[in-house]
């Protein structure tokens, strides 16, 4: 008796590998169906800001040239609108806003290193007559750098820069007070080392000095608190907040974080979600490539300084350029020269370097921390 070849059995056992493979094939189908959802979520997160794109087209016979191929100067604005979600306990919306927090961050050709330079509110500069976002012409004036954000928006802050430095600005981001906590709280909270308690009310915190980890509302009234520490200049928030950033730049960086997708995503969410960028950093691929040039630059080589100032002759609560330190750190940067960063400085009661050596610029690197 022969076996018919149609037997049902031993035909569903050659069928197997196919049905296994069919399922394979849905579940790799499943999951790029998911990592399409979610890029198309984070993409979607990021808002474009074309009218900046526009008054800068309006004024470009006045802006400075780049001198030098592939580096490039990336604004980073920090808004203090107050208008937004969950933004009101900041401060009475009047339907305006300032840049809390301006950051010129240079990343040389070849991702060689990265400077970020703080340019402090209270520095008294030249701003260039703007449009306002009504429409409405507003004429220039010499007057406190955050103005320039009230005054015109991110449009008239660049040009504002480029006119006070002779850098071109390449992009620019916005990150409002929610953003901010919620990419400290994405990454788990920054570890800070406080010389001296906190207790300030504007800015809604209350800290214990020593070691500890800080999440996104504390992080947030840490960095904006001003009178309550040190000597209360705006100076010296400016340094707590560079030490800051260099520590939430060393999480991000920790393997902890960005080989680990269940982290990643969130970080990547909050991140996005977040941020207001110029058309040519308005996707998460332009976001990525730029955050993959960061991350290989070895942390000792990220920079964080503040532009050389001084109290301003006519009013000790403003600021001026210390001339010619502030030329000279503008002309290292706008040809793509190295720029030096001193740690043998007269440290203030909060901890915050108050004077830098000569030939060198105040700051700190990603590689040190406050707690270290």
């Amino acid at each position: 008796m022969t076996t018919d070849s149609s037997d049902p059995i031993p035909r569903r056992r050659r069928r197997w590998p196919r049905v296994l493979a069919l399922g394979m094939a849905v579940l790799v189908l499943s999951a790029s169906g998911v990592g399409w959802w979610f890029y198309e979520r984070l993409d979607g997160n990021i808002r474009t800001d074309t009218r900046t794109a526009h008054e800068l087209r309006k004024y470009e016979a006045e802006r400075p040239v780049s001198v030098v191929r592939d580096a490039q100067n990336i604004l980073l604005i920090g808004s203090d609108n107050r208008g937004g979600e969950g933004n009101g306990k900041y401060g009475r919306d009047t339907g305006t806003q300032r840049s809390d927090t301006t950051i010129l961050l240079h990343l040389q050709a070849g991702g060689r290193s990265a400077t970020a330079v703080s340019i402090p509110r209270d520095l008294m500069v030249d701003i260039p007559a703007c449009d306002r976002p009504g429409g409405k012409p507003a004429q220039a004036r010499f007057a406190q750098f955050n103005w320039a954000f009230e005054t015109g928006g991110a449009a008239c802050t660049i040009r504002t820069v480029e006119k006070l430095t002779g850098i071109r600005v390449d992009h620019h981001v916005i990150v409002d007070f929610n953003g901010f906590k919620r990419l400290v709280n994405a990454v788990g909270g920054v570890e800070m080392c406080l010389k001296e308690p906190v207790d300030d009310d504007d800015a809604h915190l209350k800290l214990p000095a020593g070691r500890q980890v800080l999440h996104g509302e504390q992080a947030l009234g840490y960095v904006r608190a001003r009178y309550s520490i040190g000597d209360g200049s705006d100076t010296e928030r400016i340094g707590r907040q560079q030490e800051f950033m260099s520590s939430l730049v060393k999480k991000v960086q920790s393997n902890g974080v960005l080989l680990n997708p269940a982290k990643l995503y969130p970080v990547l969410n909050a991140a996005t979600s977040s941020l207001t960028t110029d058309p040519g950093l308005d996707s998460l691929k332009d976001l990525y490539d730029l955050v993959r040039g960061l991350r290989d630059i070895p942390r000792e080589k990220i920079r964080f300084l503040t532009i050389p100032r001084q109290p301003y002759t006519y009013n000790k609560n403003r600021d001026e350029l210390v001339q010619p330190d502030a030329d000279r750190l503008f002309r290292q940067l706008r040809l793509d020269r190295p720029v030096p960063v001193s740690h043998a400085v007269t440290a203030s009661t909060s901890g915050v370097p108050k004077t830098a050596g000569l030939g060198s610029y105040q700051g700190t690197t990603a590689a040190r921390g406050i707690c270290e």
